[in-house]
């Protein structure tokens, strides 16, 4: 009896230091169903459209996140500071003007809230204030760098991924811009996220 509750008691501890809470969502995306059963691949970088067609960005890898926030913020001759980096490296979805990003990292999560509520999300005037393609730039390098150092040290890591998460009701002008968005960074392979609807009876 004694080893099987020393068992339990681990187990339980292991479980209760490496649950990761879900953070609450940044944006409400309704997205449409599909068949496809397909899981969301690691190490991926997700550009969500709300219903209103505002863009959202959001990208796996701690280490990966701090370089594309300095590249960005150096473009736009920004300024930032490593504890701004360290922020951002654990910070979930974002869609704020490169010139309120630094306000963005250093709120908590309620002004976070409201400041995403008023955003109009990433500019994306691809004649004059294409931000969200200077963001998606950055994330391409940047990953795929990485992705080459820690294939080189034989690491076992997945290549960058792309995705794709329009909610049902965004207007298909909107995601083609974004689609084209990506592929004009040479991002010609991305997931459409969607939710799971039951196969036909046949």
């Amino acid at each position: 009896i004694t080893p099987i509750v020393d068992l339990a008691f681990l187990l339980v501890t292991f479980f209760m230091l490496t649950t990761k809470f879900r953070p609450e969502e940044t944006v409400k995306v309704v997205i449409p169903f599909s068949v496809s059963t397909t899981k969301i691949p690691e190490n991926i970088t997700t550009l969500s459209i709300d219903s209103a067609g505002r863009v959202f960005f959001d990208m796996d890898g701690k280490d990966v996140r701090p370089q594309v926030l300095q590249a960005v913020m150096q473009k736009y001759k920004l300024p930032v500071t490593t504890l701004d980096m360290s922020r951002f490296a654990v910070m979930g979805t974002f869609g704020v003007p490169v010139s309120q990003v630094r306000q963005y990292i250093e709120a908590d999560d309620a002004q976070r809230k409201q400041m995403s509520n008023a955003s109009a999300g990433i500019p994306m005037d691809t004649l004059r204030n294409n931000q969200l393609a200077d963001w998606v730039n950055a994330a391409v390098s940047y990953a795929l760098a990485d992705y080459n150092d820690k294939k080189a040290k034989n690491e076992n890591v997945k290549p960058p991924r792309y995705a794709i998460k329009a909610d049902g009701r965004a207007k298909y002008k909107i995601v083609k811009q974004v689609i084209d968005i990506c592929q004009k960074q040479g991002i010609q392979h991305f997931e459409l996220i969607t939710s799971l609807k039951s196969m036909p009876k046949s």
